[in-house]
């Protein structure tokens, strides 16, 4: 089994370590309109995983209701592949958030490293809640779309993998701002 929570524990770290010594107001700081903050792209990544807590709470207790394209494994294979590979942090090419995960125009109010690191810790528990699901051939939806499906462990890898893209974007705009 893959060790998620451990690469969790290094986005959060190197979350405090880069942006924590931030103002409220470099946080928000966006050279245009059409970027997202450090503190969005923090927002963002709250906002998308807590839509999947309850799909895996619902899982955990056995009520999760599938929709019947989840019994076809070629395109479960090729939504779980197709989403990883979008939310790779090495990607250069932006990919459009659902409108269910974009963050809002309002500046965050302080404390967003604070949020996200206890974000983290509710994101790792509700892993860990999962291991003995984990290997045996779960598929679940996209919290987005009812009909994106793919494995479990692809959505943990594809949570990792967002994580881990975000932080890399918040970093350049960390650049930007510092030029």
């Amino acid at each position: 089994m893959k060790n998620w929570t451990i690469a969790i524990d290094s986005v959060t770290e190197q979350v405090v370590h880069e942006f924590g010594r931030l103002t409220s107001e470099q946080l928000n700081w966006k050279p245009n309109s059409s970027t997202w903050s450090i503190a969005q792209n923090l927002n963002h990544l709250i906002v998308v995983n807590e839509t999947y807590f309850p799909v895996f709470s619902s899982i955990k207790i056995g009520g999760y209701k599938k929709p019947f394209i989840t019994r076809i494994n070629f395109i479960v294979r090729f939504f779980g592949n197709t989403i990883l590979n979008a939310v790779n942090p090495n990607r250069q090419k932006k990919m459009k958030t659902f409108p269910i995960w974009e963050p809002t125009n309002i500046k965050l109010i302080d404390g967003i490293i604070e949020k996200f690191e206890i974000h983290q810790r509710k994101l790792k528990q509700k892993i860990n809640d999962a291991k003995e699901l984990v290997g045996k051939g779960i598929v679940i939806s996209s919290p987005a779309n009812r009909y994106i499906v793919y494995n479990l462990e692809t959505a943990f890898d594809i949570i990792v993998s967002h994580e881990q893209r975000h932080f890399e974007q918040a970093k350049e705009l960390l650049a930007q701002m510092e030029k």
